[in-house]
């Protein structure tokens, strides 16, 4: 069997990790995949390890603009995997305009599904987009053979919208194994010390509420406790502009709270292990990488109650409303003010991230593929 895999889409930070992580990690030979054709953009493609199974492409047009990638999809992509002979496309962003058949849909992205996140957005160009987003994406689930979701929250709330599937799987992201093995420096800071080190990972976005954590903290802060807020990730528009009112409303001389842009994956390890506490206050999430991340470190986490979060997160951790200051404060002083709480959801977290491998996801991934494509052949 050859696959064709098309990742000329894969943009943001979770979708290059899942590609990067099913072709690092497994091999499909071992499920009867001879090679996998790669099709993606040259920073993606050198991101991936050179396999002797792999062969990799990068087309012109997936440097160029977004027209140019969407024209290139929607006309050459389907002739580029009938020429290399592939048998089945895995297709890892279901915004999809190719039409090769058969195919499997990797399912990553919420925003155009979640009702309340719509709003917040407005009559506004950024709602339309979203709006069209949907409709692709429900056309490619309903035309893919096999879909393959991340979590059963998202299968669910998305099938209310394009209709029961009749083929699907629900395969987790994995985790970096760094995350796994991090050591972080042990106990807590005794008063005056040092300030508690809170961090939240993510870009600052109208569903990401950072500023209702920045809120939070400063209430914390009012009520005696000596604790910082990193926020790591970055933001523009009017998300940023709101998170920037309140910082200067809250911390006007900047002594407590702290934004500082994308960092790679190293430096991001490093911020986890230095932290004391991780806040995660995302309204809306298919599977938050950057949450699992944090448990695999070993961190305690208050963490918001919406979407997947609860059945990623299970018991390992605090929660609260993402929209509500008081109920965020809430969860963090629970954490901060009880020892055994702090330890008791931090082991609880780091054994639950036990689950969320790479070898894993790959090869759930390869088994779904393969058993889609045998099903059309019987």
């Amino acid at each position: 069997m050859i696959l064709g895999i098309d990742a000329s889409r894969n943009r943001s930070g979770g979708a290059r990790a899942h590609v990067i992580g099913i072709l690092t990690d497994g091999d499909p030979r071992q499920h009867g995949i001879q090679v996998v054709h790669l099709w993606a953009p040259r920073s993606l493609l050198d991101s991936v390890p050179d396999q002797t199974w792999l062969v990799k492409h990068s087309p012109k047009e997936l440097e160029e603009s977004l027209l140019h990638q969407v024209w290139w999809q929607a006309t050459r992509l389907s002739l580029e995997i009938a020429k290399n002979g592939c048998d089945i496309l895995f297709t890892t962003d279901a915004s999809t305009f190719c039409r090769f058949s058969p195919t499997v849909v990797l399912s990553q992205d919420m925003l155009s599904y979640e009702p309340g996140v719509m709003r917040s957005f407005g009559y506004t160009k950024a709602r339309l987009r979203l709006l069209l987003i949907l409709l692709i994406q429900n056309r490619a689930f309903r035309f893919a053979h096999g879909v393959i979701f991340l979590t059963q929250y998202a299968s669910k709330i998305i099938q209310l919208s394009c209709g029961p599937l009749q083929r699907i799987v629900h395969i987790p992201h994995g985790v970096g194994e760094e995350f796994k093995r991090a050591e972080r420096p042990q106990g807590w800071p005794s008063a005056g010390e040092r300030p508690i080190r809170c961090v939240y990972v993510s870009n600052a976005e109208m569903y990401k509420h950072q500023w209702v954590v920045v809120c939070a903290i400063a209430a914390l802060r009012k009520r005696g406790h000596n604790i910082a807020l990193t926020l790591v990730g970055g933001g523009a528009g009017r998300a940023q502009r709101i998170l920037d009112a309140q910082r200067a409303a809250s911390d006007p001389d900047g002594s407590f709270v702290e934004q500082i842009d994308f960092v790679s994956q190293a430096e991001l390890l490093k911020h986890l292990i230095s932290a004391d506490l991780f806040v995660f206050a995302s309204s809306c999430e298919n599977m938050p990488v950057t949450l699992v991340e944090a448990m695999a470190v070993g961190l305690p986490i208050a963490c918001s109650i919406r979407g997947p979060m609860p059945e990623v997160l299970q018991d390992g951790g605090v929660y609260f409303n993402p929209e509500d200051a008081e109920s965020i404060a809430g969860a963090v002083e629970q954490i901060v003010k009880d020892p055994a709480l702090r330890l008791k959801i931090a082991g609880r977290a780091k054994t639950v991230s036990e689950q969320y491998s790479w070898l894993r996801c790959s090869d759930e991934t390869w088994r779904f593929i393969v058993e889609t494509y045998n099903s059309l052949n019987r």
